[in-house]
């Protein structure tokens, strides 16, 4: 674990006359009432940059965005400042682009790809094989009809956000909590284990160019799922199977980050594959303690050094923008204040400390 929040905001004093001497977008930082909410925004326009901090690391600064949100002038502000990268909240999955089977619905991807474009941000795309967020109709098939069902919705998303995505998560939580392949994916369930090279093979064949990614939640740890998942990626490499990346989504509790986290982030590097966080949030009780978001604050911080301790991560993607909309108390009763700024949009220390730790750059790079 890294030092006391205290100790980085000191270093984040020391280091702010160099960071306001970048050129600067504008970013709105209201404050927020309350007396743990703690804002530490400055006024908009002369706070550090997270995007252009992280340049000179070759660091993705990314965040999950709901394209309808970009109208709420904070969000946007937000987004538009801070973002390097952006990946669809929802609007890519399965559910939402062929709800019905050959019925094609890519105008919130679309949206959000425009922005990408017009906004100079890498687009990551998320995601076309989940067992979680599909239309009824896919469990539905037989084994025949659910291969071809799956390799057309690959070929089809791919094909569609070719030159503008440049990397998917192919295949999306597969593995359960004890290592097991999940069995309650219908995909699974009705093709086996095969499936997973199939999809790397069909989204290869749709875009050579694109960077194609496993995603999983609960991997932070080495153990029974990170294990299993390190097996699988290795085998799948071992046969020449065309995946690129592993996704450590990084949806975690507040002080539960063990000490491994750059021991497992490089073991799957030293396969030949880069890693990234693909999904980043701290959830803490709330209310919030002081207390809760100093520790917030020290998790996010060490999850953002260590990737830039492990040479082949490549970024850093935050769950959303604000408290507001984060999906965390909904499926975590109590829990919440997840993300880096509150329902107000007003920074937390949260974000003090990526600042500082993004700051720091790359081990022996600065």
């Amino acid at each position: 674990m890294t030092h006391a929040v205290p100790s980085r905001r000191r270093a984040v004093a020391a280091l702010l006359p160099l960071l306001l001497a970048l050129p600067l977008a504008a970013c709105s930082d209201d404050p927020a009432p309350g007396p743990t909410a703690a804002p530490t925004a400055a006024a908009p326009g002369t706070g550090p940059v997270l995007a252009e901090i992280a340049g000179g690391s070759a660091l993705d600064i990314g965040f999950a965005v709901a394209p309808e949100l970009l109208d709420e002038p904070e969000y946007r502000e937000i987004v538009d400042t801070h973002a390097s990268l952006v990946v669809a909240e929802n609007v890519m999955k399965w559910e939402t682009t062929e709800r019905v089977q050959g019925q094609w619905d890519f105008a919130g991807a679309d949206t959000l790809a425009q922005y990408a474009r017009e906004h100079g941000k890498k687009l990551y795309g998320h995601t076309l094989v989940w067992h979680s967020q599909l239309p009824d109709w896919v469990a539905a098939l037989d084994a025949p009809a659910m291969q071809a069902a799956m390799e057309e919705h690959i070929r089809t998303q791919v094909e569609h956000f070719k030159g503008q995505v440049f990397a998917w998560d192919v295949v999306n939580e597969a593995i359960d909590d004890d290592g097991t392949r999940r069995a309650g994916s219908p995909f699974q369930a009705t093709l086996g284990d095969g499936y997973i090279e199939d999809a790397f093979r069909t989204a290869h064949e749709a875009d050579p160019d694109a960077q194609l990614c496993y995603n999983d939640y609960d991997l932070e740890a080495i153990g029974p799922k990170s294990d299993a998942v390190y097996a699988m990626v290795s085998d799948l490499v071992a046969r020449d199977v065309p995946i690129d990346c592993v996704g450590f989504q990084g949806h975690l509790t507040g002080g539960k980050l063990g000490d491994d986290l750059q021991e497992n982030l490089q073991r799957f590097v030293d396969l030949g594959l880069t890693v990234r966080f693909t999904e980043v949030d701290v959830r803490i009780p709330t209310p919030p303690s002081d207390a809760d978001l100093a520790q917030q604050a020290e998790d996010f911080g060490t999850v953002v050094s260590t990737c830039l301790a492990v040479e082949g991560c490549l970024g850093v993607t935050f769950w959303g923008v604000t408290d507001r909309y984060s999906w965390v108390p909904q499926w975590f009763p109590g829990y919440g204040a997840a993300l880096l700024w509150d329902e107000d949009y007003a920074t937390k220390p949260a974000f003090d400390a990526v600042v500082e730790a993004v700051g720091a750059g790359r081990p022996g790079r600065g």
